[in-house]
């Protein structure tokens, strides 16, 4: 899952706080071609939310732009990249509700009890974010177009002179984010374990 169709808007006056540290987001199922970054693709109404013990991540680039819904409703969020990234203690949860029926949780887990989930080419569209957070070799305020640790061949329209931020390594424990969407060009959710439950059943 990606950084979908992004709107051309320019992003000067981006408003969004661009939060220093990022969560790494897993999605069921992601297998977009090896080092294919750029699925552009709409995203649904409906956040999602993420949490983890520890991130440990490599090549990191965070800019600001614009998710389309399906619809053609645009969301500011905060697009954080890694060229490659380690997570512990991973939970995905997303609260759908049904007509008739009520709310239904669909939860997942992995990169527990030992385990590692390992993702590369990883990008997070997200709009909130809580962790400690420890960086290496960063630059705040570089022109986002003109950041160079992040995924290479990063396809994402954004305005190449707005604000942008970059490291060579971070590390992230307690993380707690919301999110609209992820992409990654691998993804390995080692341990996976998914549940669907009637009522509200998220990460935190």
């Amino acid at each position: 899952m990606e950084s979908q169709a992004r709107g051309g808007t320019r992003w000067k006056r981006f408003a969004v706080v661009m939060v220093p540290s990022v969560a790494a987001t897993a999605a069921i199922g992601v297998a977009l071609a090896q080092g294919a970054l750029a699925a552009s693709f709409s995203v649904s109404g409906q956040q999602f939310k993420v949490s983890a013990d520890l991130l440990k991540g490599k090549g990191f680039v965070q800019y600001g732009t614009l998710d389309t819904q399906h619809g053609g409703k645009k969301i500011p969020v905060a697009v954080s990249a890694f060229k490659s990234a380690k997570i512990k203690g991973l939970c995905q949860s997303v609260v759908i509700p049904v007509p008739l029926f009520g709310d239904v949780s669909l939860k997942l887990t992995a990169g527990n009890g030992g385990k590692e989930v390992e993702a590369k080419n990883l990008f997070i569209d997200l709009d909130q974010l809580e962790a400690d957070a420890t960086f290496r070799g960063i630059n705040i305020g570089v022109a986002a177009g003109d950041t160079t640790k992040g995924p290479d061949g990063d396809t994402n329209k954004k305005d190449p002179s707005s604000f942008g931020q970059e490291a060579d390594s971070v590390t992230l424990k307690g993380v707690k984010q919301t999110a609209w969407a992820t992409n990654a060009g691998t993804f390995k959710l080692s341990g996976l374990s998914m549940k669907v439950s009637k009522g509200k059943n998220e990460c935190y």
